[in-house]
């Protein structure tokens, strides 16, 4: 016998053996539909008996293994079935004559056989025959299965009728020799009287037996013939029949044991019907009760076939280890014949079933082992291939599954061994596939996620080359491109820095003629192969970006705020907001703008020892139309981590979730979804997209600035501009306005914000009238508007803090102004904050000192549909200015005026710029300042009219509100001084000009000074008042002097009782008070004045008399009272009266 069946198991040794062939010519479809009906009528009860009958079909057996069937009778092909067409009766004898050609073939073991005509009708069609059965079609052949049950028990009556006739021999010693082919030259010549020659003859006719008892269902009967047969080959040393009476041993036992059957799922479908277990089942088998035989019941010719009388001596059935052992031994004894290697290497992988049911892998394995070693005659590729494949399942059915991956792949080798003239590059593809499972190999690259590595990598990373070789020479080149991204994306850490280049370099080849893509590949084992190379380059973070400050959207605030939840009566709740957090955990809390570029930054680096060139990276999104725009990359060889942003714009508005990227990398195209990459860390993936907004770019006409203001609020600055101004400069910012995004911009509205300075500014930093602006709003996409913005700096400029202390007299004259102890105040810094060096410019309070102001000017705009659903941006100009001081104050004082309605203001004014510079105040000439001059310049001002009240007693407490409401006030009154002295600076040669203010200089004591009093007092000569110039008079002549009070104060004044006093005063310090020769009064020289109400006016009159010619002056005093003690001294301001006396006329 040269040809093994793989699939035979213990179990076949109780089948008869049927062939199903076509006759002449039947499609493979209509055959195998009838031989699928016929192979399922495989078991039938025997009638009035017990027994069951079982049936091995098999659409082909080697002629020559038939040659064997005396050996084993299950190998003897007993019934043919013989499939075939015939439309037409005169082909008829031309197909019946086929079929007996085909019966000869089997003819000396067949006990029946039958012919199954399809497509013939008619008279031939109608005559009764027990060897064909006609049909019409292979659809209408509704009693096929009854045929073949009505064949199979024709062939139990021929088998029944053998065994009775081997078992019941009475012909004396005459028992036939049975031999195997191999063995018929080996007799010739041999005694057949002898003794020996007998016993052969009869263990052989034994064991013979108890096969046909066998295949008719009658185990017991079975064991007992195969004992007998066992004992009479092992005295005579006819070993290779001990060897198959001993496997008839063994299967008998197999049968009793594992009536489920060894083969897999065809043992296990032989008895689906039955649900009883084991036991049950063995009890219900015929003879399945222990028999017991006595050897003595045994004539020399035959055995009795009344088998009650041999209960009670011995025990047939073998048990599971003795299975074994005598497994063991019948593979001995056939291992000792050249020509029974086909029967030794079946009984090998019958005994390895058996041991897989008995769970006993490591001495299936012996076996296993065993076969692999057994020498056939010279196989060709196809039984080699099928050998291999046989053992690589064997080895899976043990649980040797890495065993099995190897001779699985030595058949997949096999299929393309150079001596065949076509290799099968298909089957070796597919037997490939079957083996990554015993390599703990998947081709699922999620596998490789989980935990480490299983299995060997060196072998696994053959095994995937050896797959995309065997899918490109069998003309599948996306399949080798497939596979070989696979074991870049799987194996990249096993790999070494030279195969990583080699791999990578295969791999542009292949994706030159055929690109790698994502389409889903499926292979023949039914798998899809989806591979993204995740690690090239490899994602350690994704993170999405927020739009830029200048294009964040903002949500208009609501009446109630933000943070009032409308389903909750309370205005802080933590559950609300755990609940919220939760609601976020994978939202973020921004939002994107339909029309605009979103951004989403991934950190990224090359595992690769060269450089890395990424194409055609872009976004994978859904939820919303997304415009995703391809980027590329380039990333030097094993980077760090490498920033990598990647951009696309939402078309329309909803909730967008950003579900991973593609990439193409080598040709290959790759979709990596973010829920597949391990230990990539996000914030969240899920953004919500607003309606599309304005954008509006800004762009001045000052230059832009280095310094980069940050805001304390977190707000970030777009544009940046710097100016570099004087002290009381005034600068025009014109800001153009244009609408770059698709919707028109509606609203705008611009407010500012100046950043935490230590300077004091006066008046107002920044002012703009918007109104012009709005004017040519709505503002349309690619128009420009223009805002000016007027920028005033106006800082304090004294040169120092507190630098006006104290109330002196230093004796600085003014041309032109008689100056007199009492009326004269001059404010002097103090001695101990003047600066050493003025010249450095160091510290803040230095004539030197640049100083620093800046700005936030925030333009809120809105329009389109964005606008409807209550969003806008914000874009803020950040303003860094800079100020150089221009002129400083170092000293401030008033001089009183002839007039008491008027005073003089003194200002000492430094020049701090390196140029000249004039300095003018309203109605007076300009003062010319050389670098680092200081001058002192006079303006005469009107006093002004300050509410102002006496402090009382009470008001010395006062608390903070009143004290900055008094700053407040002297604020105000400052301003108004300052307005009306109208004091600028110009530098001729920059052609620039500002003003200087006066309001950081005065302090209460000059504003008491440049304060109109609350009592007016004027005097008059002879109804002229006095206050600009001298009042003449004739010596001789009375001169009328009257007094007025005009009281504007709150309340009643008076009385009061005041004196005039005349004197000269000599220009030399000395004032003369004798001048009783000189001055006479009439009548009293002390005046009375009533009380006085408010708002209300009192006057006195008096008169004097010049007896002499010369310059006179007139002191009015007050008498010391108690209604004047109780009033300021500032209240009591008259004017000096001078009055010059001439010559009378003649």
């Amino acid at each position: 016998m040269s040809v093994p069946d793989y699939m035979q198991c213990a179990e076949d040794h109780q089948t008869l053996l049927v062939v199903v062939q076509p006759v002449g010519i039947v499609s493979e479809e209509n055959f195998f539909r009838i031989y699928k009906r016929i192979s399922s009528v495989s078991q039938i009860s025997v009638r009035d008996s017990q027994r069951v009958l079982y049936i091995r079909y098999r659409h082909h057996y080697p002629p020559e293994n038939n040659e064997w069937g005396d050996f084993q009778t299950h190998r003897k092909v007993v019934g043919l079935i013989t499939i075939t067409d015939c439309f037409s009766a005169k082909d008829w004898p031309q197909t019946f004559e086929k079929f007996h050609v085909q019966k000869e073939l089997y003819g000396s073991t067949l006990y029946d056989s039958r012919l199954l005509v399809f497509g013939l009708q008619g008279e031939i069609a109608e005559q009764p025959r027990t060897d064909v059965a006609f049909y019409p079609s292979y659809e209408d052949c509704a009693t096929v299965e009854k045929r073949i049950e009505d064949f199979i028990e024709s062939l139990f009556i021929v088998l029944e009728s053998k065994r009775l006739d081997r078992a019941t021999d009475k012909s004396g010693d005459k028992i036939p020799l049975l031999c195997v082919p191999f063995e018929k030259k080996d007799f010739v010549g041999l005694d057949t009287d002898s003794r020996h020659y007998k016993k052969r003859c009869q263990g052989r006719m034994r064991k013979h037996v108890g096969d046909l008892c066998l295949q008719a269902g009658m185990l017991q009967d079975s064991l007992v013939h195969y004992h007998m047969a066992v004992e009479f080959l092992r005295s005579v040393n006819d070993f290779l029949w001990l060897g198959a009476a001993l496997e008839g041993l063994c299967s008998a036992s197999v049968i009793y044991h594992y009536p489920g059957g060894t083969g897999g799922k065809t043992g296990a479908r032989r008895f689906q019907g039955s649900s009883l277990p084991a036991e049950a089942a063995n009890r219900h088998r015929p003879g399945a009760q222990e028999v017991l035989i006595d050897p003595g019941a045994l004539s020399t010719n035959g055995i009795n076939p009344d088998t009650s009388t041999e209960i009670g001596r011995a025990k047939n059935c073998l048990s599971p280890e003795d299975i074994i052992e005598k497994y063991k031994e019948a593979i001995s004894c056939y291992g000792k014949y050249k020509n029974a290697g086909v029967i030794e290497l079946e009984a090998c992988v019958k005994a390895v079933r058996v041991l897989a049911i008995q769970k006993r892998s490591m001495e299936a394995s012996e076996f296993l082992q065993n076969a692999v070693y057994i020498n056939l005659r010279q196989l060709s590729e196809e039984e080699r291939i099928q050998r291999y494949s046989i053992l690589s399942e064997l080895y899976e059915l043990i649980g040797f599954h890495r065993k099995s991956a190897f001779f699985k792949r030595v058949a997949a080798m096999q299929c393309v061994a150079p001596s065949i003239a076509e290799p099968g590059w298909r089957a070796c593809y597919k037997l490939l596939l079957e083996t990554l499972p015993g390599y703990s190999l998947s081709l699922d690259p999620q596998d490789f996620n989980k935990g480490t590595h299983r299995g060997w990598a060196a072998v696994q990373m053959r095994l995937l080359h050896e797959l995309v070789y065997a899918s490109r020479r069998m003309g599948n080149p996306a399949l080798s491109v497939r596979h070989l991204s696979f074991l870049l994306q799987t194996m990249l850490d096993f790999l070494s820095d030279q195969e990583k280049k080699d791999v990578t370099q295969s791999l542009e080849n292949y994706t030159s003629k055929c690109p790698g893509t994502m389409e889903r590949i499926t292979l023949p084992d039914g798998l899809t192969l989806p591979v993204a190379l995740t690690k090239l380059p490899i994602v350690r973070c994704v993170k999405l970006l927020s739009l830029p400050a200048s294009l964040r959207p903002q949500k208009m605030k609501s009446l109630l705020g933000q943070s009032v939840s409308a389903k909750s009566p309370f205005i802080y709740s933590p559950i609300t907001v755990h609940s919220r957090g939760e609601e976020r955990s994978g939202k973020i809390d921004f939002q994107w703008v339909q029309g605009d570029v979103c951004e989403v930054q991934l950190m990224v680096y090359n595992p690769m020892p060269f450089e890395l060139r990424v194409e055609n990276m872009g976004l994978l999104t859904s939820g919303v139309e997304f415009e995703s725009l391809p980027a590329a990359l380039s990333l030097p060889a094993e980077s760090g981590l490498y920033p990598v942003t990647l951009v696309g714009v939402p078309q329309t508005t909803g909730t967008i979730t950003v579900n991973g990227y593609h990439t193409t990398v080598f040709g290959v195209f790759s979709d990596c979804f973010l829920d597949n990459l391990p230990g990539v860390k996000t914030g969240g993936s899920t953004v919500e997209v607003i309606p599309a907004l304005p954008r509006l770019q800004i762009s001045t006409s000052l230059p832009r600035s280095a310094h980069s203001l940050q805001p304390s609020s977190g707000d970030e600055v777009s544009t940046n501009v710097s100016v570099q101004l004087y002290n009381g400069e005034t600068q025009h910012l014109v800001v153009k306005l244009e609408n770059i995004g698709m919707e028109p911009l509606e609203k705008l509205e611009v407010t500012s914000k100046i950043l935490t300075t230590k300077e004091k500014l006066y008046g107002d930093f920044l002012s703009w009238r918007l109104e012009e602006t709005l004017a040519q709003f709505p503002l349309q996409p690619g128009k420009v508007a223009t805002l000016t913005v007027c920028i005033k700096v106006k800082l304090d400029f004294s040169c120092q803090e507190n630098l006006l202390q104290d109330l002196s007299d230093d004796g600085i004259s003014v041309s032109g102004f008689p100056l007199c102890s009492p009326s004269r105040q001059v404010v002097r810094p103090r001695a101990d904050s003047k600066p050493a060096n003025p010249a450095e410019g160091s510290r803040p309070g230095d004539p030197g000192h640049v100083k620093t102001l800046e700005a936030i000017l925030n333009f809120k705009y809105s329009g389109g549909p964005g606008h409807v659903e209550g969003y806008y941006r914000s874009l803020a100009l950040g303003l860094h200015v800079e100020v150089e001081p221009s002129v400083f104050f170092t000293r401030v004082s008033t001089l009183p005026a002839t007039s008491t309605r008027q005073c003089h203001l003194l200002l000492d004014v430094f020049n701090s710029t390196e140029h000249e510079l004039t300095v003018s105040a309203r109605s007076n000439e300009e003062l010319i300042l050389h670098a680092g001059e200081c001058q002192r310049m006079a303006i005469q001002v009107d006093k002004f009219n300050f509410e102002s009240f006496p402090e009382s007693p009470e008001e010395k407490g006062q608390s903070a509100n009143s004290k900055q409401l008094e700053e407040e006030r002297q604020e105000a009154r400052g301003l108004e001084i300052n307005s009306k002295l109208g004091i600028r600076w110009t530098i001729p040669s920059l052609k620039r000009t500002g003003e200087a203010s006066v309001e950081g200089l005065l302090n209460q004591l000059v504003l008491g000074h440049l304060q109109l009093a609350p009592l007016l007092w004027d005097v008059l000569v002879d109804g002229q008042p006095c206050d600009h110039e001298a009042a003449a008079c004739r010596v001789g002549d009375p001169v009328r002097l009257e007094v007025r009070l005009t009281n504007r104060s709150p309340r009643s004044v008076g009385p009061f009782a005041l004196s005039v006093v005349p004197f000269q005063d000599h220009q030399n310090g000395v004032h003369n008070y004798d001048l009783h020769h000189a001055v006479s009064f009439v009548g009293s020289g002390t005046f009375y004045l009533d009380k006085v109400p408010p708002s209300g006016q009192a006057a006195c009159l008096g008169a004097l008399l010049f007896l002499y010619t010369g310059d006179f002056f007139l002191h009015v005093r007050f008498h010391e009272d108690s209604s004047s003690k109780e009033l300021p001294p500032s209240w009591f301001c008259l004017p000096s009266v001078h009055v010059r006396a001439l010559e009378a006329q003649a």
